[in-house]
Formats: C-alpha cells, sequence, structure tokens
C-alpha cells in the first residue's frame, strides 16, 4: 500500500519514536500510559484551511470540540476534559467563540480545564481532549481487524466534501439557518440535502453512540474517517496487516446525492471516496455480529487476508487507491 505526502510523515516520527522506546503514536488517540486510563487527542481549526474568513465564532467552537470527539470515538473513550489553545486577530469576537464551546462541552459531559490564548493575524485553534473508557469497554484500535471481517460505516459519506463545496460558492450558516447561493439552480429535494451537507461539514457530527457499543464488544477495529473512505480503510488494513474490499453499491443512501454533486462540479463516487471531512466512524466487526438498527450503520464490505484493497463496482473487482485529503500533497485531494 502506497503512502501519501502526509502518512509518510508520520511513519517517519513513528520509526524514530520506537528506536527511543515510544509506541503510543498510531491510532486517532494515544492511550496513556499503556493500557489506560486515559485516551489523549488532539485537533486544530486553522481559518483558511478548515473554515472560510468571517465564519462565526460559534460554529468554529463547535466544529473544534466535534473533530476532536470524533477521534476519541474512534478510540472507545468516553470524553471527560478539555484543554483549549486559541490565538486571533484583536477584534474577533473571543467570548463568542468560548460561550459555544461551553455550551457543547456541557452536552457530551466535558470540562473545559484549561487552556491559552494569544493573538495571531488569523484564527487558529486546537483541542487536547482527554477521554476514559467506557465502563466495561475496550479500547479500540486501528489493529484488531482480521480477515473475514465485515466493514461498516456509521454516520455519512460525502456530505461534508458537498458542504464544502457550497460554502467555497457562497453558502453560510446563520443562527440555525443556512443560506445556499442562487446559481447552481438546485429542486427541493437537492436544496434539503444541500442544507444537510453545509451543516455537515460546518458541524460534524461524532458518532460517540457507535463508539460505546463497539467498545462493548470482544473484538473491534476502528478509525475515524477524516480524511475520505479510500485513505483512512488503507491505514486501518496497514494497522491490521489485511486487504478490504468494499461495494460502491453500498456506500450512498442519500436520494439526489448525485444530481447534486454533479450541479456542483464533483465526481459523485470521488465525492464519497475522497471527499474528506466526513468525521464518520469506519469500523470491521467480526462476520457474525451486527451493530443494532438504531445507530444507523451501514455494511460496506469486508476484510481479506490479502493485502489488496479492490473496490466492487457492477461485478468488477477495481484497485482502490489510497486517495483523499492530505495536507502537504493537494493534488489527492478528490474535486
Amino acid at each position: 500500500m502506497s503512502l501519501g505526502a502526509e502518512d509518510r510523515i508520520h511513519q517517519w516520527l513513528r520509526q524514530k519514536l520506537r528506536r527511543q522506546g515510544f509506541h503510543s503514536v498510531g491510532d486517532d488517540g494515544a492511550i496513556l500510559p499503556a493500557g489506560g486510563p486515559w485516551a489523549v487527542t488532539q485537533d486544530q481549526q486553522i481559518e483558511g484551511v478548515h473554515f472560510p474568513a468571517r465564519t462565526d465564532p460559534a460554529l468554529i467552537a463547535r466544529r473544534l470540540l466535534a473533530v476532536n470527539l470524533s477521534d476519541l470515538a474512534a478510540m472507545g473513550a468516553e470524553p471527560a476534559f478539555a484543554f483549549l489553545a486559541l490565538s486571533c486577530p484583536p477584534d474577533f469576537d473571543i467570548r463568542r467563540l468560548l460561550s459555544s464551546f461551553l455550551v457543547a462541552c456541557s452536552r457530551y459531559d466535558v470540562e473545559l480545564a484549561g487552556g491559552d490564548l494569544s493573538q495571531n493575524d488569523r484564527v487558529t485553534s486546537s483541542v487536547t481532549l482527554l477521554g476514559t473508557r467506557f465502563s466495561g469497554g475496550r479500547w479500540l484500535k486501528r489493529s484488531h481487524g482480521e480477515p473475514g471481517d465485515s466493514l461498516w460505516i456509521a454516520g455519512d459519506l460525502g456530505l461534508s466534501a458537498i458542504g464544502r463545496r457550497l460554502v467555497e460558492i457562497g453558502a453560510c450558516h446563520s443562527g440555525r439557518r443556512v443560506q445556499l447561493p442562487a446559481a447552481p439552480h438546485l429542486t427541493v429535494r437537492e436544496e434539503t440535502l444541500a442544507r444537510k451537507a453545509v451543516r455537515r461539514h460546518l458541524i460534524p457530527q461524532p458518532q460517540l453512540a457507535a463508539s460505546r457499543w463497539l467498545a462493548l464488544r470482544r473484538r473491534a477495529a476502528a478509525i475515524d474517517v477524516s480524511d475520505g473512505l479510500s485513505l483512512d480503510l488503507h491505514r486501518l488494513c496497514r494497522e491490521s496487516v489485511v486487504g478490504a474490499q468494499i461495494d460502491e453499491s453500498c456506500l450512498s443512501t442519500e436520494a439526489n446525492f448525485q444530481q447534486l454533486c454533479l450541479k456542483l462540479q464533483l465526481q459523485p463516487l470521488a465525492t464519497i471516496l475522497a471527499g474528506g471531512e466526513d468525521y464518520a466512524l469506519l469500523f470491521s466487526l467480526p462476520p457474525r455480529v451486527r451493530p443494532p438498527a438504531m445507530l444507523g450503520c451501514r455494511k460496506i464490505g469486508r476484510l481479506d487476508a490479502a493485502p489488496d484493497v479492490w473496490l466492487i463496482s457492477k461485478g468488477k473487482s477495481l484497485p482502490l487507491p489510497a486517495r483523499g485529503w492530505d495536507h502537504f500533497d493537494s493534488a489527492t485531494v478528490a474535486s
């Protein structure tokens, strides 16, 4: 499996750390000390990279917490404490961001325990989030997959990429309303899906309910789908030393998804596979184990003993490359 630019940096760092006797890096968070009791993750949001200038500070706060919660979900961790670092221009509404962040924290029983404030010419924020193991649960790892396991998705694929494109051409979220750009012309159903996509992009939905259920299983592998299904599937396979195949017909359930993609000049399948910022949960389970229907998960394929990753499309097996969102190689981002 070939590595993208970002993964090559991660691999280089892991090799250096292992030579020093450290083995915590490699999942969506770190289990500290080895075995617990803490899962720790850190993610950031940068103006011009993760959200456009003049985005409502309240939305930035909610998004910042959500992307970190999504990492903890992939670890089977219950969120507990947050440390927030924020740098911004002097005229930025810091109080609005902090107020929204505290409201979001209360929703997930997270305590803001500290952080840092400083001045910068653009908004840059990060959160270090600590979580504990769910009562009676196990930690989730990317390396827990085995050949024959079923592959599942909790959450939507591709909607965030559609939302990102809509924001780029003028869509905005104000209060509880989404305002869409005048062009392209959309049907009523496409407008409904477009508004959902903008919300999903600006305010991700961490899959904590699925995480809790998975943590109570005897064995499950999991990864946060933040960089695209294809790229993150390759990462899970690499850690579990397996291959995989996924079924194209199982990837999208949203009506009008294809039509909306085409009107936005997006390739529907590439948007699902490599659009990025889905913050869904990709996981594997033994073949006879199924998530409860109330979690809304979809089976999309299986893990194989052979190391290759395949897309099953109309009865044909096609190689599935590791494409997705790579901060250091923009050519790999789907469009």
